[in-house]
């Protein structure tokens, strides 16, 4: 008798067949991408507590969250440019741009929270500026970011007058918000801090602006054949970078009620180490939002645990730079790793 299966299209007997390698596969895709970020970061809090057990009170840890946030932002648009193989070297100073702008406009008598709107749109233009001029000039991003920044940094002197900026009426809603702290333990920056992190891991991973970033990065040449506007998308990313930085130039100034015309300027740095900590390599083509979050919150805890072991701060400087270059030279044994996985499937092919 025939078999009346025969030309079905079923699948294999995956009691019988399915083999540990098989069952090992499943296992590691079941495992987050930032799992050895979370033991890393929780290893590190661990060990400084151990040293000094007030580091691990509810007030020190909710500090912690709070003295991440800012970098953490940041990070958060920069996992977007360097998913589409760019660096983008003005961040700080669209920050601190943006927030001199909205302090200045409160300043002028507007409301504070309109002036903070209008400080989120300029540091958006400021991100699109620099967009189209990397795309009309046909010039890689971290070169006119190079000059822009700058450009920014003179601007915003100028603006301030080389002064601290102070809105009036720091009583107001939108400076006494960013006192509060949810059950007394969870400042509000880091509220808006991880809601950001998880709108803009949902824009990344589950929305076509995320999906044409990530095929941009992957192969540039193969996404423009594919009819994935590179150009457009480039200046998206980069208006997104700046509206992220505006955003949080302006929750700083409320946060802090002031801005000083230097704020700004040592941000880059641990931002593009969170990144590249947080698993998003600097060849591009993915990403991971929480894992810059995480990758954030390691870098302020070295920092903070410095403090609390009783060593000079001027060692943290030393550290942050350290990291980086431990977190540069992971991603490139992880790229030759990847490499040489592919060239060995082929040959098995």
């Amino acid at each position: 008798m025939t078999d009346q299966r025969a030309g079905r299209d079923e699948p294999p007997n995956q009691g019988a067949d399915a083999s540990p390698t098989t069952g090992r596969r499943s296992l590691r895709s079941r495992i987050p991408e930032e799992a050895g970020v979370i033991v890393a970061l929780v290893a590190l809090i661990i060990l400084i507590g151990l040293a000094n057990p007030n580091f691990l009170t509810f007030r020190s840890l909710g500090q912690l969250l709070s003295s991440s946030a800012f970098t953490g932002m940041l990070a958060i648009g920069m996992v977007f440019v360097i998913v589409i193989r760019d660096i983008d070297l003005s961040i700080g100073w669209v920050f601190n741009f943006s927030a001199v702008v909205a302090g200045t406009v409160m300043v002028w008598g507007v409301d504070p929270f309109l002036a903070a709107g209008v400080g989120i749109l300029f540091g958006g233009l400021l991100g699109f500026i620099n967009g189209v001029l990397a795309v009309s000039l046909h010039i890689q991003v971290i070169i006119i970011t190079l000059g822009t920044a700058l450009a920014y940094r003179g601007l915003s002197l100028i603006v301030n007058g080389s002064r601290a900026v102070i809105p009036p009426d720091k009583d107001g809603l939108f400076f006494t918000m960013w006192d509060h702290k949810l059950f007394d333990v969870i400042p509000s920056v880091a509220i808006a801090f991880l809601l950001l992190a998880v709108v803009m891991h949902i824009v990344l991973q589950h929305t076509r602006f995320g999906y044409r970033a990530q095929a941009m990065g992957s192969n540039p040449d193969a996404a423009r054949l594919a009819g994935i506007p590179v150009d457009r998308t480039r200046i998206m990313v980069l208006t997104l970078m700046g509206l992220v930085a505006g955003l949080t130039g302006v929750i700083f100034l409320g946060f802090r009620g002031a801005i000083d015309p230097v704020t700004g300027d040592t941000y880059l740095l641990p931002v593009i180490a969170a990144v590249i900590i947080g698993g998003t390599p600097l060849s591009g083509g993915r990403g991971s939002v929480f894992g810059a979050v995480l990758g954030a919150l390691i870098i302020q805890t070295i920092q903070t645990g410095i403090l609390f072991l009783g060593i000079d701060a001027k060692w943290s400087i030393f550290v942050t730079g350290a990291v980086i270059v431990i977190a540069v030279a992971i991603d490139q044994l992880v790229r030759r790793q990847r490499a040489r996985k592919a060239r060995d499937v082929v040959d098995a092919g």
